[in-house]
């Protein structure tokens, strides 16, 4: 007996129907090779290098291609020099610029890498015009506000990952303190992401048990200060570059909250126009984040002196901006 064969309709998979998500890197570096793993083992999307390096980005993409039949990946990466490469990313991230070196603050980076950071979204914005930015080039506050003001987009839809950084360092001071698996710690780090962050001690926890009563004041304050140079404390043991582990993993959670849409409260740096009294800067706070980017800003409750630690910190952030604005003008 003849067996007929599948309509059309039931044999050809209709090629639109799933859509993966494209998650642009502009930067190969350690910061944008590890992240570019760690999104490619949780099989966020698609995902493209670009370095401006010729052959780099393509060889670590290899490599990492080749490892995905081992590891489970189930989507692509590409290494790349040309931004076409980069068309209709959903999320892209901007790890490119000068790291710190001994000795260097975040602030010492402004003026070559705020001229990195235009010419990279003025190449980059054309080509995907309804993306997110997501920056973890320092100083992270003044070159997120760059790229706000360069960009022309939402405020939401540019943010800064810094907060979920310096709280994931915090918990893991705290955890080893105490003994205790960093999971069982709950914190927020706010401010600008430098000497002055704000650790917000009336919002850390240990399984729910306030930090205040299973820590001295003394102690506390010992690991706020490890945490404020926390990224330092790296580069002096490395000698040449900076932490790069811990900073892709917590863009991986940020990207994945927008592109999972999963409303997450993370500490990001984001665009405040009036919320905890201060206004016209970018600075880290909690926010929901989604597919619209960062869509609200959570206002939480602090004690007088977190409050004014977190002015002072913007106070901080605002005398780079003021540096870095003439970079408009070139």
């Amino acid at each position: 007996m003849a067996v007929a064969s599948p309509s059309p309709q039931t044999a050809v998979l209709n090629p639109t129907a799933i859509t993966i998500p494209k998650i642009t890197i502009i930067g190969a570096g350690n910061v944008g090779a590890s992240l570019a793993r760690s999104l490619l083992s949780q099989n966020l999307g698609n995902v493209v290098l670009l370095d401006i390096v010729s052959g780099r980005p393509q060889g670590l993409a290899l490599d990492m291609a080749e490892a995905c039949p081992l590891e489970g990946c189930t989507h692509h990466i590409l290494g790349t020099n040309d931004y076409q490469d980069t068309a209709g990313s959903q999320v892209i991230v901007i790890t490119a610029g000068l790291p710190r070196k001994p000795g260097m603050s975040r602030d010492d980076l402004l003026k070559v890498n705020g001229r990195i950071i235009l010419d990279v979204v003025a190449k980059a914005l054309p080509h995907s015009p309804d993306a997110h930015f997501i920056l973890v080039t320092n100083p992270l506050d003044v070159m997120t506000y760059l790229t706000w003001q360069t960009s022309g987009l939402l405020p939401s839809r540019v943010m800064g990952q810094a907060g979920v950084l310096d709280s994931a360092r915090f918990r893991t001071f705290i955890a080893h303190e105490l003994g205790v698996p960093p999971q069982d710690v709950s914190t927020m780090v706010l401010g600008g992401h430098g000497d002055l962050m704000v650790p917000l001690i009336s919002h850390t926890t240990v399984s729910s048990i306030p930090l205040t009563e299973l820590l001295s004041a003394a102690k506390i304050q010992e690991l706020v200060e490890r945490t404020r140079h926390g990224g330092a404390e790296i580069v002096n043991h490395l000698k040449t570059g900076g932490a790069y582990y811990a900073p892709a993993a917590a863009t991986a959670t940020m990207v994945a909250a927008i592109l999972q849409n999963q409303s997450a409260i993370l500490p990001v740096s984001a665009y405040l126009d009036g919320q905890y009294g201060l206004q016209d800067i970018y600075l880290g706070v909690p926010c929901h984040l989604d597919r619209n980017g960062a869509a609200s800003i959570v206002e939480l409750s602090l004690t007088a002196n977190e409050q004014a630690a977190l002015e002072t910190s913007a106070q901080s952030v605002r005398q780079t901006l003021e540096k870095a604005l003439p970079l408009f003008e070139a």
